[in-house]
């Protein structure tokens, strides 16, 4: 994926999430199909060692069960789940159009282990050349120290820039900010750091058009659809929605 200033990346949240359940396959290839230059997923780790896509560290919110995804193996998981839960492995070797999106991996919460299983699975399948990933500092440090070759959206949550030594160790290329943290000076500021701005996670066209606006270069969103066709059809001095 090339980031060019004024072309600015569509990002699928956990897939189309609006449309399909997030964080599963179907839902990675309905955001493809309606438009994603890039699939933002989240990945956690089974008792066992199985990398899978879930976002939150229980089952409970999408799947009904008070299970924790770190204390199941990977079977019980897909028992629990009916098979819903996909592994990494999985979509990362998935054919078809989603073969060729890139996959901006999230590690929510996650340990020095887990980067380290998880970075090996996107190596053993060739895919490094189309996976990023994305979290706070910690996990940033670690992925660098796993891949000194990955690409990188540290996530700041601050207006505060990151010191100069954190920079240095991570060598991120971009910074991924709240969507409601960005500014036109924020992002000019970033640049000139050379740096590039991703923002999350914007719903609403008003919200996009701001961001394009202020000049970032990518966007995260629940409703890729909305944002997809702003980014193909708007045009300046059109109302806002």
């Amino acid at each position: 994926m090339t980031a060019l200033r004024g072309a600015v990346v569509a990002v699928g949240h956990r897939g189309d999430p609006y449309r399909v359940r997030e964080n599963t396959l179907p839902s990675v290839r309905s955001a493809v199909e309606r438009g994603a230059d890039a699939v933002e997923i989240d990945v956690r780790v089974t008792r066992d060692g199985v990398p899978v896509l879930l976002h939150d560290s229980s089952l409970g919110r999408l799947w009904g069960h008070d299970r924790q995804v770190a204390k199941v193996t990977h079977d019980e998981l897909s028992t629990l789940t009916g098979g819903g839960v996909p592994t990494l492995r999985e979509v990362l070797l998935a054919p078809g159009p989603v073969a060729d999106t890139r996959l901006m991996v999230d590690l929510p919460d996650a340990a020095t282990e887990t980067v380290r299983t998880v970075v090996a699975t996107v190596r053993e399948c060739g895919a490094a050349d189309r996976v990023y990933y994305c979290a706070g500092a910690d996990a940033m440090l670690a992925v660098r120290a796993c891949d000194p070759g990955a690409e990188i959206a540290m996530t700041w949550q601050s207006l505060a820039p990151p010191r100069p030594s954190l920079l240095e160790a991570v060598r991120p290329r971009w910074l991924n900010y709240r969507f409601g943290l960005v500014s036109r000076e924020l992002t000019e500021r970033v640049h000139r750091d050379g740096l590039l701005v991703s923002a999350w996670t914007a719903d609403t066209a008003r919200s996009m058009r701001r961001l394009v606006g202020a000049g970032v270069d990518s966007i995260t969103t629940n409703r890729i659809d909305v944002l997809a066709n702003l980014l193909r059809d708007d045009r300046p001095g059109e109302p806002q929605a």
